[in-house]
């Protein structure tokens, strides 16, 4: 019998860690840095099972804990997301302007317009997004740093049920926000046996569905691209093996 009760999180990652665990799920690229980083379905949920815990323990987040994200695309950012849905947290991106408890915000955009209201958030936690796991230089007061204070909590996550009409993003319940990332994964003809190449910012509830989710939710294999360089860009496809493009 399938399970009731799942977070957006469960819903979308558990297929694919039962069936391909050690595949690589998300591949991250900045081509302004030279970075590359690729994560396993099991080393991304490591990281997200992290985060779930540190908002559960640190910020007693739970389900409908309502949390602001102001962060590029990037592998941070994904399991930032994946482990707020996981705790059941609702996730608030792009021009909602409702307050939020927590907010997870990038460094660079600390004075950026757009984290305006994050700084308003109980509690801040700000990723330096450094390849090198760096922590933040200049922490507000009073914020976590999320480089060091992530690595302190436990790889593995117990989730509470929630109901499928519970918020995930920007008011959007689970169940509405799994069926649209099935749903734009059917129309673009996403399978569990593409690599999807995608350029997209993550910074609203649409770019994240179709950048994000729509991929995990057909078990495809992400390839994300952060300052894309075109002549770095043609030759990845033979690199990376890319069978769709979502640019």
């Amino acid at each position: 019998m399938t399970p009731t009760h799942r977070t957006l999180t469960e819903k979308l990652v558990d297929p694919i860690l039962a069936t391909s665990p050690a595949t690589p799920r998300v591949t991250y690229y900045d081509d302004a840095t030279g970075e590359r980083v690729e994560l396993s379905t099991v080393t991304l949920m490591n990281w997200a099972a992290k985060t779930a815990n540190l908002v559960h323990d640190e910020f007693a987040a739970e389900p409908g804990t309502r949390v602001r994200i102001v962060l590029p695309a990037h592998w941070q950012t994904a399991a930032v997301l994946l482990g707020c849905w996981w705790a059941g947290c609702e996730v608030l991106v792009g021009t909602s302007d409702e307050q939020a408890e927590i907010a997870f915000v990038a460094e660079p955009l600390l004075q950026a317009e757009s984290a305006a209201a994050a700084l308003d958030a109980d509690e801040l936690v700000v990723l330096s997004l450094d390849a090198f796991g760096k922590p933040a230089v200049a922490l507000p007061p009073g914020a976590t740093d999320y480089a060091t204070t992530v690595r302190l909590h436990g790889d593995r996550f117990m989730p509470q049920r929630i109901d499928a009409a519970a918020p995930a993003i920007n008011g959007r319940s689970i169940s509405e926000v799994a069926d649209a990332a099935r749903a734009a994964a059917t129309e673009r003809q996403i399978t569990d046996a593409d690599r999807v190449l995608s350029t997209s910012e993550w910074d609203d509830a649409r770019s994240i569905l179709t950048g994000l989710l729509a991929p995990f939710a057909a078990g495809a294999s992400l390839v994300q691209v952060s300052n894309p360089d075109d002549a770095s860009m043609s030759r990845r496809y033979e690199i990376e093996k890319i069978t769709v493009d979502l640019r």
